[in-house]
């Protein structure tokens, strides 16, 4: 078992967030900075990237290092993949994704983003908001992220000015109300040096705010999580062949929305088939009661044919049922879409063919305008019309992230070419 498996399964909460941000804005410097300031590197972690700093010719620990892990990562200063770190605090557990700042890299921002509770954007104070910048202050209100902290790093090199702080602020402000973002924070602060990451530091007495770690650890994640709609997709049926447990059919998967109790109804889709929950089933025993996003083995009253793939869904909460939708797709190949081409689209545990039956418009992410196009090239935004093979449940992916997500494959390669969320299905 991994370490971040581990981490997902101990009762303190959990908090994902990723950093993402232009080319040298100080992503990888800040993780470093979070993972030095609160004691959770190793020693011989920190006798590593001390030596590896020497022998570039660096004074003091480069701490972007903790993240840069690729051999091409560190001989050309940049980041390439999206990097996965965690750390903890006596208040919460985290795991960080810090995401590339290249633009050809945009769509490992959208990898990292996919889970995310939270987004810090980088702003680099002597440039301020660029382009890069609102791509993936976008992206992250398309895919849903209900936290944005919008860091201004580096204000040691404009000597803390606050008016440069705030002109940054009022920039990014104006975009920011374009999008569908809850919340925005900003803070002020050196990553380098450490002012505003954990401590508060001396050269930023006139902001009067949190630091980051700070409102890490106390920001409410609760309501993250669509707890009204109970989403269960069938991962694997498991049927022991032991003398004990010959007759035991039970449904494995991870409980994405919602929460469900032993007796209550449940629906089977596509099928429509109708049962009850006759039993909550985990290692260490049965429960009565399980919720997002408990992974758990359900048995029902009755002998029902449901594979991998199906969906179970509490009675009377139905999704819409379809094999055509409208949604928002980013493409992440460098192949451009072919609109008439065959792709297989993996929506939760099931897999379907599918065709992109016509674009919209594409997404202009500095302007917010919408252009009429007839092709999507690597990260481009736009909104599409997909017919799907076989009939999917369609839950907005503004009300459900679980749910609302897909993910397109190529079928000669197997690669994953673009993502989407659902907006809404079409008849």
């Amino acid at each position: 078992m991994s370490e971040i498996e581990k981490i997902s399964l101990d009762q303190t909460e959990l908090l994902r967030f990723i950093t993402a941000g232009s080319v040298d804005d100080g992503k990888s410097t800040l993780i470093g900075r979070l993972l030095h300031d609160s004691k959770s590197i190793f020693e011989d972690q920190l006798s590593s990237i001390t030596n590896t700093t020497r022998k570039r010719g660096m004074e003091g620990v480069d701490l972007s290092l903790l993240t840069d892990g690729l051999q091409a990562e560190r001989e050309q200063g940049i980041t390439i993949d999206v990097a996965y770190r965690y750390f903890a605090t006596p208040k919460r557990k985290f795991i960080i994704a810090d995401t590339p700042g290249h633009e050809q890299y945009t769509r490992n921002m959208v990898t990292g983003a996919s889970t995310a509770n939270l987004a810090v954007i980088l702003i680099d104070a002597r440039k301020g908001v660029l382009t890069q910048s609102r791509r993936h202050a976008y992206l992250a209100s398309l895919v849903g992220i209900p936290h944005l902290v919008v860091a201004v790093n580096k204000m040691d090199l404009v000597d803390y000015s606050q008016s440069v702080f705030d002109a940054i602020c009022k920039d990014f402000s104006a975009f920011a109300e374009r999008l569908d973002l809850r919340h925005v924070d900003f803070i002020p602060m050196s990553a380098l040096l450490g002012d505003m990451v954990v401590e508060r530091g001396n050269h930023l007495n006139w902001y009067k705010g949190t630091t980051l770690m700070d409102l890490l650890e106390n920001i409410s994640i609760s309501h993250d999580v669509n707890r009204e709609d109970f989403r269960f997709p069938v991962q694997w049926v498991c049927r022991p062949q032991t003398k004990e447990l010959h007759d035991f059919r039970g449904y494995m998967g991870r409980i994405e929305s919602g929460s469900i109790s032993v007796g209550d109804a449940v629906t089977v889709l596509p099928s429509g088939l109708h049962s009850r929950i006759k039993e909550i089933v985990l290692y260490e025993g049965n429960i009565e009661e399980a919720d997002a996003p408990q992974s758990v083995t359900l048995t029902i009253e009755d002998h029902l044919d449901i594979s991998r793939g199906d969906v179970l869904i509490k009675t009377g909460d139905l999704p819409q049922v379809t094999k055509v939708f409208d949604a928002m797709l980013c493409w992440l190949s460098e192949q451009p879409l072919d609109p008439g081409r065959k792709y297989l689209v993996k929506h939760t545990t099931r897999v379907v063919k599918a065709v992109v039956s016509r674009i919209d418009y594409r997404v202009d992410v500095n302007t917010m305008d919408h252009e009429q196009t007839d092709v999507l090239t690597m990260n481009d935004i736009a909104h599409v019309g997909l017919k799907v093979q076989q009939s999917l449940i369609c839950d907005d992916y503004q009300r459900n992230r679980a749910t609302g997500c897909f993910i397109v494959i190529d079928e000669s390669s197997n690669n994953t070419v673009a993502a989407g969320m659902i907006c809404a299905a079409t008849n």
